[in-house]
């Protein structure tokens, strides 16, 4: 497939792509270089993290308090 860039810079990415990578209006794309010198298009999933260390993030629910936290670590009996 192919496709021609306009005097902008812009280029519609064939149906069949849009297709095939879930992209429809207002999707974001990112352009990556490959490690063969390709470039890639890769949708940019919304939900993901953007830190690599996002998913250790977040709240492990109810847990130690604070105090019980202090005293198990100073060895309160």
């Amino acid at each position: 497939m192919s496709t021609t860039v306009t005097a902008k810079g812009q280029v519609t990415i064939p149906k069949a792509v849009r297709e095939l990578l879930g992209i429809g209006p207002g999707s974001r794309i990112d352009f990556r270089r490959a490690a063969d010198g390709n470039v890639v298009v890769v949708p940019i999933d919304e939900d993901r993290q953007h830190s690599r260390f996002a998913k250790f993030r977040g709240h492990a629910g109810k847990g130690m308090s604070t105090d019980e936290i202090l005293a198990l670590t100073r060895g309160d009996d």
